[in-house]
């Protein structure tokens, strides 16, 4: 520890308010929670990662990144969320009340420090396989651990996956270059989300599914219709280019069609 005194300092301060309740949970998804994270964090932080990830995996959440900064003097930054990709104020306070004695004792830093817990906001961090899935056709910027043609640096459309690579198509090409890459997860050092209007479009929409499902759970809303699909498993609209205006669709029961039906079923031919 260094020279500052608790009174002064406390190891570990919450910036969440401490009366928040306990979260509630539908049955988590084991596979999405047991799921290895595939970009991880190197030295000190990783030592925080170790301690964490145990206690956040058996209260129903994942640890998506670890980040230690000098910021008032140091902070640990603890980014997770639910299997689903939602994180709510009292998820945060219910993560925060339990690792903080379990940082405590186990004692990964060596210096007094300010623990904030947080959600993976909407440009977040892509650090499991099902990040990138969930997050094909939007725009993301990576960064490699170890050096993929000779550069570093890539950012471009998340078009899908090819066995342990993610496959982008760069917005950042010379026209005689190829602009579609697959880039090994493994060694990615850091991935994440641009901030476009159809990244913010999404995340409302995924937000508002998430807090009518919890309505239905707690039962102030009632429950979906035996054939209905939560939003959530709605397919989404195909993208138009840029400047492209959406097609409507051609009406089919105008006077001309029924004329039409109407010769059909006389046996006439319909005039060119």
């Amino acid at each position: 520890m260094n020279a500052i005194e608790p009174a002064e300092w406390p190891q570990a301060r919450h910036a969440i308010d401490p009366l928040m309740t306990e979260p509630t949970f539908a049955a988590a998804d084991t596979d999405l929670l047991t799921e290895p994270r595939l970009v991880v964090e190197p030295g000190v932080a990783a030592r925080v990662a170790a301690v964490a990830e145990p206690v956040l995996q058996g209260m129903g959440y994942r640890l998506v990144r670890i980040r230690i900064s000098g910021e008032a003097g140091c902070t640990v930054q603890v980014m997770a969320e639910r299997p689903d990709g939602t994180m709510q104020i009292e998820d945060c306070e219910a993560v925060s009340r339990a690792l903080s004695p379990v940082l405590d004792i186990a004692d990964p830093i060596d210096r007094a420090y300010r623990l904030e817990i947080s959600s993976p906001g909407i440009d977040r961090p892509l650090v499991r396989r099902t990040d990138f899935e969930r997050h094909i056709g939007h725009l993301v910027k990576i960064e490699m651990a170890v050096a993929h043609q000779n550069r570093k640096r890539f950012r471009g459309i998340i078009t899908g996956l090819d066995g342990d690579g993610v496959c982008i198509t760069r917005d950042d090409v010379a026209k005689d270059q190829d602009p579609s890459v697959v880039l090994p997860m493994t060694d990615i050092g850091d991935a994440k989300l641009v901030l476009t209007d159809e990244l913010i479009a999404e995340s409302m929409r995924r937000g508002k599914a998430a807090e009518r499902e919890k309505k239905r759970d707690l039962g102030l809303a009632p429950p979906l219709a035996p054939h209905a699909k939560p939003a959530a498993q709605a397919k989404p609209k195909p993208k138009l280019k840029d400047g492209q205006a959406a097609k409507k669709p051609q009406p089919t029961n105008t006077k001309k069609h029924r004329l039409a039906a109407d010769r059909a079923r006389r046996g006439e031919i319909d005039p060119d």
